[in-house]
């Protein structure tokens, strides 16, 4: 039984204290206690010892004292979850948490969180954003969660928030991939002579409908010249800094094997000669296997960034529908579909995991199907 104890102050006022036996530190092994003093009567001292035998008769242990801030919770977190992920998704998730979730909860205790603060900072990031505040507020939930792992609190403040309800869109998303008609005169805008990079980057584009990414991370052991196929097997991410390098695909499913047509094949083996050439003049050997397909002055990754301001150069000088990078691949999709491939067909030659992400961009670029489907529909019932 803990003894209550008087003690004075140097100005000669009387206080009591106490000090509390509290169990075995389960990370040492050795005997815990606990000192409470400060108490201006005895009757003072001996309420707060009942009150701390009790919750350690009831739990088992007493209670820790918790000042932890929610960027701490951060820092903790974040040291587990980057053994999960890609260098690449690391750098948008570190920008994340920098630019938006800490300046709103960074420098406050975790314990004094409360759903009315979080409700606050989703609405206002709902105010000031379309499509993001989802995605800050699920990785706010994701640390705070952690909190509640680590015993910090008790329960998650921002599972009781209620999410806003999505922004209406107004008027029709513009369409993110071109018509046979509109890619044949965007390839009449290039010179093949004077950009033949650029023109065969955007020729496999179209023609195989690879992700950026993995035409960036091309060699040319990837290209089989002799089976007219091209290997898809790598994929290039940007990493902190902007620092670019070979991760693996995206998926399993993206690990595929291409049939190039003849056209295709024909620009890469040009290409790989005007290569050579174009890199001795700098004193670079690029005929090895290892050699990027597309690579920067000095031989290095190239920047997504260039392949994007080709096509707005051309786009602008010729006053063409806009589309991405990404919408060759949109692009590709929609002229398998007229030439009559198949759903399942499709899904291999883009390296969809599962179909439904293939009927989702199906969707998106099958205006002409769609109106075909009409008139066959309509010359069926023929009433």
């Amino acid at each position: 039984m803990a003894q209550i104890n008087k003690y004075q102050l140097k100005n000669g006022d009387t206080r009591y204290m106490f000090k509390l036996y509290t169990g075995i530190n389960p990370a040492t092994g050795k005997k815990s206690n606990t000192t409470r003093r400060g108490f201006k009567t005895q009757k003072e001292a001996t309420l707060a010892l009942s009150r701390l035998e009790l919750e350690i008769n009831d739990k088992g242990s007493l209670p820790k004292e918790n000042n932890i801030l929610f960027s701490e919770v951060y820092k903790e977190w974040h040291t587990q979850h980057i053994n999960r992920i890609e260098e690449s998704t690391d750098d948008k998730i570190v920008s994340l948490f920098k630019n938006h979730v800490l300046p709103a909860f960074g420098n406050k205790r975790v314990r004094s969180i409360t759903t009315h603060e979080c409700q606050r900072v989703l609405n206002r990031w709902f105010k000031e954003v379309t499509l993001n505040y989802k995605r800050w507020f699920t990785y706010t939930k994701k640390v705070l969660n952690f909190a509640v792992k680590q015993g910090y609190i008790q329960q998650n403040p921002a599972d009781l928030v209620t999410m806003p309800l999505k922004k209406a869109d107004t008027g029709d998303k513009p369409e993110n991939f071109w018509d046979k008609e509109e890619l044949t005169t965007f390839f009449k805008c290039l010179d093949k002579k004077k950009q033949p990079e650029q023109f065969t980057w955007f020729r496999l584009l179209a023609f195989t409908g690879l992700r950026k990414g993995e035409a960036l991370a091309l060699t040319w052991e990837d290209i089989d010249f002799n089976n007219s196929t091209l290997r898809v097997n790598k994929n290039l991410g940007k990493g902190y800094h902007g620092h670019l390098y070979l991760k693996a695909p995206k998926t399993r499913a993206s690990r595929r094997t291409i049939e190039l047509d003849p056209i295709t094949l024909s620009t890469l083996k040009k290409w790989r000669m005007e290569q050579r050439e174009l890199y001795l003049m700098h004193g670079i050997n690029t005929l090895h296997d290892k050699q990027l397909l597309f690579a920067a002055n000095k031989n290095t990754f190239l920047s997504e960034n260039t392949p994007r301001m080709w096509l707005v150069r051309v786009i602008e000088a010729n006053n063409l529908k806009p589309i991405t990078t990404h919408g060759f691949r949109h692009t590709h999709c929609s002229a398998l579909f007229s030439a009559g491939a198949t759903l399942k067909e499709v899904q291999v030659r883009l390296g969809h995991s599962d179909i439904q992400t293939t009927m989702n961009v199906y969707a998106h670029v099958t205006k002409d199907q769609n109106v075909e489907a009409v008139s066959k529909l309509a010359s069926y019932l023929d009433f």
